[in-house]
């Protein structure tokens, strides 16, 4: 089972052609080998979604999404090559169910969530509604864990663990995506048994990042962020053959300010 995740920043922007050389989003779907693909930030809703990945659909993928409740924010989905023989919106917690922020897929004997964190903003309102998604999302990862099936959460966490996680750490120790609250909340989840099969297979390296401001020299100078991440049940982790970070080869062919993660569970 292959699996990769991707914040793709708008769906219907994600899939227009974008110049000669950069088709957008679907001839992507067309060489990807993944059998699961998690999208965040899809910024549509269920038909508007749906409209834009049609060549995906007539290629024989299964969608499921979580619309937004908000027009033109957040939204997440799950395209799978195999049917879904169940599927959960929302992570339990009534105050998040409408917000587009949380899908969960059976298929192919795997669990799979697709996952987008707010972005928050420290000392605020946003700051305090993060942390409460934040925990909302820890419960439905420990009734996932306790359940003893192989699970995955897949998404855009708006956090950098580390700091190895983000290129100017220090520039942003006080802010939100990087806070000592929200680290010690990763820390603390991983402590209950996660495992984070990005960095296990990059231990102690810098990166590999996953997301790139447009603007200015970001992305060629690799001054990103690792906010992309899979977290698997141990049991699910053992089985990790091999981790690729999709980052294009030029600027001029990025379809989102982030890149595909996909990982192989053999």
């Amino acid at each position: 089972m292959i699996v990769s995740t991707i914040n793709v920043n708008g769906i219907r922007a994600s899939v227009k052609q974008r110049s000669p050389e950069n088709l957008g989003m679907l001839p992507w779907f067309k060489e990807t080998s993944a059998d699961v693909v998690c999208l965040q930030e899809v910024r549509a809703d269920d038909e508007q979604l749906a409209d834009a990945v049609a060549p995906v659909l007539a290629d024989g993928w299964h969608l499921a999404s979580a619309a937004p409740h908000v027009r033109g924010r957040n939204g997440v989905a799950v395209l799978s090559r195999t049917p879904f023989d169940e599927v959960r919106i929302g992570c339990g917690a009534e105050e998040f169910a409408s917000h587009g922020r949380y899908v969960e897929v059976d298929t192919a004997g795997l669990t799979v969530a697709s996952v987008y964190f707010p972005t928050g903003e420290a000392e605020t309102e946003r700051q305090l509604e993060k942390e409460r998604f934040m925990a909302a999302v820890a419960d439905r990862m420990a009734v996932l864990l306790d359940s003893g099936r192989p699970s995955v959460l897949c998404g855009d966490w708006n956090i950098a663990h580390t700091e190895n996680d983000i290129k100017n750490w220090r520039g942003n120790i006080k802010k939100a995506g990087f806070l000592p609250q929200e680290r010690q909340w990763l820390t603390d989840l991983l402590a209950t048994g996660w495992v984070d099969v990005v960095r296990e297979a990059h231990p102690g390296v810098a990166g590999p990042y996953a997301w790139w401001s447009w603007r200015g020299k970001a992305f060629d100078n690799d001054a990103g962020w690792r906010i992309d991440y899979q977290l698997a049940t141990p049991d699910l982790a053992a089985r990790v053959a091999s981790v690729h970070t999709e980052r294009p080869a030029a600027y001029a062919l990025r379809w989102s300010d982030h890149c595909p993660v996909t990982v192989d569970y053999a």
